[in-house]
């Protein structure tokens, strides 16, 4: 028998605030404050993923934004990345609706500065031949095939000439890489960058959509976009869905708390000696993120809630205090099983 831990995040949305405050005196970036209290829980996984709902489109003028963008435009400095794998972060899936903001060629230098920092990622492809590769990973024995698709690019249109530049949601595609990933691994995880931002609960079209995957294959599927959590479901010890796992990484959005809340969520794994595999257990580690100023600057911080409550530090604002208990209260609600 062999059993292992998957950890998931949702998005990691860098914005303006946390990179000023990763800047440093001689112009660079340390963005390794930010995951310092909750690295420990994502390198305890055997596979940690998560949303980057950013780019790394650089400071040259081959990568411009793009003036047809439906919302904001989001670029991050590449010392994120080794950031990013030094926390613990094995994957990261790069479908969303950011992903097109600095153009193809922001996405595919964003993708190379990956490759860079050798963190595996789907959902977008460099070229032809990669966006044909599908990513499965080999974890103590159990294989894990991993497809990520978005609802959307925020109306910015992929070039008709390269539509593989962008795996976007489109369900006989879908179906069919299930039911083929499904032949050469044990699990099909599938990350979705869907749903309706502010809701906590899934819309009627994630819904259906979660249920024809589940019916064609699919063991895992993480949901994402939302920024704020929605409920979870295992059914038997087959199948899990999450329809939301939140920001882990965000500033207030909308002026709502919760956008700044979310969770390191925790399946357990296991395959026996007759090579069934099963969702042995799912729990959940309730983040928030933090801002305060240390040693006379401004930091941000991803901190583990619980582990903040528990401790009697004087230097937890009231106010900072009694939001967290809120926080707290609200995701063990939201994510009460269906």
């Amino acid at each position: 028998m062999t059993e292992i831990q998957i950890a998931a995040v949702g998005d990691l949305m860098v914005k303006r605030y946390i990179i000023s405050d990763a800047k440093q005196p001689d112009g660079t970036y340390s963005f390794s404050p930010l995951f310092a209290k909750v690295a420990p829980y994502l390198k305890q996984a055997d596979l940690t993923i998560g949303n980057l709902e950013t780019t790394f489109a650089g400071s040259g003028p081959e990568c411009r934004k793009s003036p047809r963008s439906g919302g904001p435009i989001f670029k991050c400095p590449d010392e994120l990345a080794p950031a990013l794998k030094e926390a613990g972060f094995d994957v990261l899936v790069t479908a969303n609706n950011h992903c097109m903001d600095y153009g193809a060629p922001g996405l595919v230098r964003t993708l190379r500065v990956l490759d860079r920092n050798r963190i595996d990622h789907t959902g977008t492809a460099k070229s032809l031949e990669e966006s044909k590769r599908t990513l499965i990973k080999n974890v103590k024995g159990i294989t894990i095939g991993i497809l990520s698709y978005t609802a959307g690019t925020n109306r910015i249109p992929v070039p008709v000439s390269k539509p593989w530049l962008v795996n976007r949601i489109s369900t006989p595609k879908i179906i069919r890489e299930i039911r083929d990933l499904k032949k050469k691994v044990d699990l099909v995880l599938l990350y979705l960058h869907f749903g309706s931002e502010y809701r906590y609960t899934p819309n009627k079209r994630q819904k259906e959509l979660v249920n024809l995957f589940f019916k064609n294959g699919a063991d895992i599927i993480l949901g994402s976009h939302p920024h704020v959590l929605q409920p979870l479901a295992l059914r038997g010890k087959k199948q899990f869905v999450i329809y939301s796992l939140g920001n882990f990484v965000s500033t207030k959005l909308m002026n709502i708390p919760y956008t700044q809340s979310g969770i390191i969520l925790t399946l357990k794994i296991k395959k026996d000696e007759r090579g069934h595999t099963s969702i042995n257990n799912v729990g959940y580690i309730p983040t928030c993120v933090d801002r305060r100023i240390k040693s006379g600057r401004k930091v941000t911080e991803i901190i583990p809630i619980r582990d903040a409550l528990k401790r009697s530090d004087t230097d937890i604002r009231t106010e900072w205090r009694n939001l967290m208990n809120r926080m707290l209260k609200h995701t063990t609600s939201i994510l009460k099983r269906e």
